[in-house]
């Protein structure tokens, strides 16, 4: 049964399609724990420009998921700001229809996906569950399917497409600052 929580506007649908592949043939059993997830707030989301970092609690365990996605496309990015051009541009299923008819979808792409959980398949519980949080924040401000493809910093730079970033995934220990995180009483 469909779940209407989740990719509700055009604009959310994208990232439940991650989860929910229309080339795929049988019920996947981990959906409906990953939307629980979800719906028990058990994943926090950060955007680093168009790296996703998100922290899922399962039980005792919390894994780390770091999702990068790729910069929509120079054409995509004109197609938006042209559409978007007027006194009070709301992100509307409109919009994007609109703008998939001209040719240029604004549907993110995903570079890399990465998992600290030890899980063999394809796609983690925990990649799912971040996929569901996504389609309902973005349901909620579609303006993060924009962010996250860098097209606030492309329109904003003026430039045919933005520039891509190579983000820094891990931090070596001993660059740390203890005295950053640790907080003595006095």
């Amino acid at each position: 049964m469909a779940d209407n929580d989740f990719g509700y506007t055009k604009w959310g649908k994208d990232w439940v399609r991650f989860a929910e592949s229309l080339r795929q043939t049988r019920p996947n059993p981990q959906l409906p724990s990953a939307r629980r997830m979800v719906r028990d707030g058990k994943v926090q989301i950060t955007f680093d420009g168009r790296t996703v970092r998100a922290v899922v609690h399962r039980g005792r365990g919390t894994t780390a998921i770091t999702i990068e996605v790729a910069p929509m496309s120079p054409g995509a990015t004109a197609e938006v700001c042209r559409q978007l051009s007027g006194a009070q541009p709301v992100l509307t299923d409109d919009l994007y229809v609109a703008i998939t008819d001209a040719g240029h979808p604004p549907r993110p792409e995903l570079v890399s996906v990465d998992c600290s959980c030890p899980a063999a398949g394809l796609r983690c519980i925990h990649e799912l569950a971040v996929y569901y949080d996504m389609a309902r924040r973005i349901d909620d401000d579609p303006r993060i399917a924009l962010h996250v493809q860098g097209f606030f910093r492309a329109s904003a730079d003026n430039s045919e497409a933005p520039t891509p970033a190579t983000p820094r995934r891990w931090i070596a220990l001993n660059a740390l600052d203890p005295a950053a995180y640790f907080i003595v009483a006095e």
